[in-house]
């Protein structure tokens, strides 16, 4: 299975610093959040990743990955650029060929995250959904968009709720069918994963959550938050 990371996000909650450095480039542990993603996914046996960023950062990313030691060299890192901001599904047209049509993993750039990877591709190959993504228990859900489930399946999201149905999450991790495509209309140049893919597959019972009951996920998507990050990885 294939692994793509998003990086092309502009991070204007962490500006000024994002002006300079990336996002996903950003240190935790002095090591950038992307390069603690790639432990991940090469602990589950996810060696072959493709990094979408943007054309603006493409000396960032190409230096990145020039630089990679130890472990991490073993994986087999492409880097796709974006010339504009296509949202978290548009750029994924650039990537169709290199995906060969089959199953992905796809991850949001600026999170850290250490869970089980392999129990969850398991579980999605049990569930034979088009889309199953990982669901992380925090303390502030209020503070993100929450799922609204029957058992396993996700109905929808409710954004921001207060109070909130449930301490879970999305953690920004999703495994998908290549079936998903078939919900994407690439004649729109931006299309967000979240808003114009997942409520229609959902409408059609394909879209399902995986429960992460032993982890570590931090959003590091603020300063306050990126703080923390650094504290408590």
């Amino acid at each position: 299975m294939k692994a793509v990371i998003l990086a092309g996000g502009a991070g204007t909650r962490l500006r000024p610093i994002t002006y300079e450095i990336p996002k996903p480039l950003l240190p935790v542990k002095k090591k950038p959040i992307i390069s603690h993603l790639i432990e991940l996914f090469l602990k589950h046996g996810v060696s072959e990743i493709a990094v979408l960023a943007s054309r603006s950062h493409d000396k960032d990313f190409l230096s990145w990955r020039k630089n990679l030691e130890g472990e991490l060299a073993e994986a087999n890192i492409n880097i796709f650029f974006e010339d504009e901001q296509r949202g978290t599904f548009g750029g994924l047209e650039l990537l169709k060929n290199w995906l060969n049509g089959e199953p992905f993993i796809l991850s949001n750039g600026d999170e850290l995250k250490d869970f089980d990877l392999s129990a969850m591709k398991n579980f999605h190959e049990e569930k034979g959904g088009i889309g199953t993504i990982a669901l992380v228990s925090v303390q502030n859900p209020s503070e993100y968009g929450v799922p609204v489930m029957s058992g396993h399946h996700i109905n929808e999201f409710l954004e921001k709720p207060n109070p909130s149905p449930s301490n879970y999450i999305s953690s920004g991790l999703y495994i998908l069918e290549p079936k998903i495509f078939d919900y994407a209309d690439f004649s729109n140049r931006f299309i967000m994963i979240e808003k114009d893919i997942f409520p229609e597959v959902a409408s059609n019972g394909e879209l399902v959550g995986f429960m992460v009951e032993k982890g570590r996920w931090y959003d590091c998507g603020n300063l306050e938050r990126w703080e923390k990050a650094i504290k408590e990885w």
